[in-house]
């Protein structure tokens, strides 16, 4: 019945989010309000963190990749479930070091880190930094020069696949803004200027395809590319790279229509292609790190709105007006992201109302979802849109000054805040 196992129906009519009442929770905290189920997010965790030690022998790390959903709450979940943590900004690494996450366990990614959220990552004792092209390298290799060590770095490489998912949201392929490219040979070119530097140890390959991926064979086919390239770079120097980061990237089910693989089918398949051409490179098998990030915290996310207005524009559709919008939910306006929704106080019901669900910013491209089919909706209601725990709070902005909502985590029956609702005061915190 639903997109995601967080949600159920109680004898009230009314959608359950990890077994509390949707409804009771909006009048609680109000709304708009992000609801995560903490008991799946460790789920998820726990699955991929299993496929790793079954797969290779436990030699491996699941990396949650924080840009999905970042706050101290989530980085200790990941630290408590022996995740790793991917960061792309001094942001995300300042809420796992105030988080108390363990450096070593952090991968720290980005297409133009500046120097000092470079120097930030030196300090800190971040355990590998992902070097997007040779500035950068050269960078991190004057810091590291400077203060008397060596950092342990992975290139990113463009594998050259097309992961047949949004032009907004391939990154594998030679026209990304990320990475260096196998094909015109700037990769290899990398590889050797950091074999002659000092101050860096190269340490593995990374690459990432793309998000909301439901096929498999772009992964597989990625995984071999990089240990063909390992076997390369063996022949070429004697070295045997010792990580290959495959990224993320696994599809959720955000509508009916959608059939993502299951994680642990990934993995097994997969790592008989990483098993299969180590070999026939002769190479060992690496310690392989995976980075999802939607895949763990998507599923488990509700937001939750109050319905203001419904606006019926006789033959040809009619608006439902809610208290929140692009500002909490950017990813509509951005690439017409599917979602499933419903009234969450009429959840038993049918949908039998065809709608387009309007936010209150002044711009007429703010809507969560058009032509949706929900139940029969009212001023007042509680409108629940699924399986946002991804790419939403994170993704969240002050437009029209309006604050950013809160985040409760519900578990065993219980909920409690881990962020706070943004008051009117905090948006002129920064005002001089």
């Amino acid at each position: 019945m639903f997109v995601s196992k967080s949600l159920d129906v109680n004898n009230l009519g009314h959608l359950t989010v990890g077994g509390l009442d949707a409804v009771a929770l909006a009048e609680r905290y109000g709304t708009p309000l992000y609801v995560m189920d903490e008991d799946l997010i460790r789920e998820n965790c726990r699955a991929f963190k299993q496929s790793i030690d079954r797969y290779y022998d436990g030699r491996g790390l699941c990396t949650y990749a924080s840009k999905a959903f970042c706050c101290k709450a989530v980085c200790r979940i990941a630290q408590e479930e022996g995740l790793g943590l991917d960061v792309v900004s001094s942001g995300e690494l300042y809420t796992a070091l105030q988080a108390g996450f363990p450096m070593e366990r952090v991968y720290f990614h980005g297409n133009n880190k500046t120097p000092a959220e470079l120097t930030m990552a030196l300090e800190s004792g971040v355990g590998q930094i992902v070097v997007d092209n040779l500035e950068e390298l050269q960078l991190i290799g004057s810091l590291s020069r400077a203060a008397g060590r060596e950092t342990d770095i992975l290139f990113r490489i463009k594998p050259g696949i097309d992961a047949h998912t949004h032009d907004f949201i391939r990154t594998g392929q030679i026209d990304s803004k990320f990475g260096l490219a196998l094909e015109n040979g700037e990769a290899m070119e990398a590889v050797d200027e950091a074999m002659a530097m000092k101050g860096v140890r190269l340490k593995g390959l990374h690459c990432h395809i793309g998000s909301q991926i439901f096929d498999i064979a772009p992964f597989e086919l990625a995984a071999e590319v990089m240990i063909r390239f390992m076997g390369e770079i063996q022949r070429r120097y004697g070295k045997t790279l010792e990580i290959l980061d495959l990224g993320g990237g696994f599809g959720i089910k955000y509508v009916d229509s959608d059939n993502p693989s299951s994680y642990d089918e990934y993995m097994q398949r997969v790592s008989k292609v990483i098993h299969r051409c180590c070999g026939e490179e002769g190479l060992p098998i690496p310690y392989v790190v995976i980075e999802p990030g939607r895949s763990i915290v998507g599923p488990a996310g509700t937001t939750l709105y109050t319905v203001g207005s419904v606006k019926e524009i006789k033959n040809v559709r009619t608006y439902v007006a809610i208290d929140g919008g692009m500002t909490d939910n950017p990813r509509y306006a951005l690439y017409q992201a599917a979602y499933d929704l419903l009234v969450a106080n009429r959840a038993a019901e049918p949908k039998t109302q065809t709608v387009t669900v309007a936010g209150k910013c002044c711009e007429s491209g703010d809507l969560i979802q058009e032509n949706a089919r929900i139940q029969e909706v009212g001023p007042g209601d509680i409108l629940a849109v699924l399986a946002t725990g991804a790419y939403n709070y994170s993704m969240a902005s002050n437009y029209n000054r309006i604050p950013r909502p809160p985040v409760v985590m519900v578990s065993q029956g219980e909920s409690r805040l881990v962020v706070r609702r943004e008051s009117l005061e905090d948006l002129l915190r920064n005002d001089l």
